[in-house]
């Protein structure tokens, strides 16, 4: 187990954000590249529960008629609905039984972006008993970044998995990384 996955332990948990069909090659709403985050992100599992660190998922998890859609005045093509094929996990994720997946983009009114966001996760989170979130997911530059700047206000050390992460805009990614870095993420790779 190399580098920072060595240093997963007690108080630490991975969180996986929306890392769904519709966002990977020949989904709805592909990132480029974004399946190539699941080899990476099932180390990080593996050694998290190799380590007993508990894991979360994110999962987008829209309503028909979603307010996020074009077709309702949204910015993004119909995507991860409730239930689809395209909401699905992606199939090669090793996401063990046990992982507390938590549902977003549900609400009528409002986007959601953060795995944080009205999903009552930080609250499960200091309840677990978590101090430290690694997370990794997709995309880097959308959800990614939302995810990791609450969990950096709810007051979690928080760390991005660059190699487990995909942005949608690369040159919009590279600057995100920039601005969680100066929110206060650290960046980790698997090494």
């Amino acid at each position: 187990m190399p580098g920072a996955m060595a240093s997963l332990g007690r108080g630490d948990a991975l969180l996986l954000v929306d890392v769904q069909n519709d966002f990977c090659p020949g989904g709805a709403l592909p990132v480029e590249g974004g399946d190539a985050v699941v080899p990476v992100l099932n180390q990080w599992i593996r050694a998290a529960r190799a380590r007993g660190v508990p894991i979360y998922a994110s999962q987008d998890w829209h309503p028909r008629g979603h307010p996020s859609f074009a077709s309702c005045g949204g910015p993004w093509p119909v995507h991860c609905v409730q239930g689809s094929p395209g909401a699905r996990f992606h199939a090669a994720l090793e996401l063990p039984e046990d992982a507390v997946v938590v549902a977003k983009g549900v609400r009528l009114d409002r986007d959601q972006l953060s795995a944080f966001d009205e999903t009552g996760l930080a609250a499960r989170l200091r309840a677990d008993g978590i101090r430290r979130v690694f997370v990794g997911g997709l995309a880097l530059d959308v959800c990614v970044r939302a995810s990791i700047e609450d969990a950096i206000a709810a007051g979690f050390e928080t760390y991005l998995l660059s190699e487990g992460a995909r942005a949608v805009d690369p040159a919009r990614g590279r600057e995100t990384v920039s601005l969680l870095l100066r929110a206060g993420a650290r960046v980790v790779g698997a090494s």
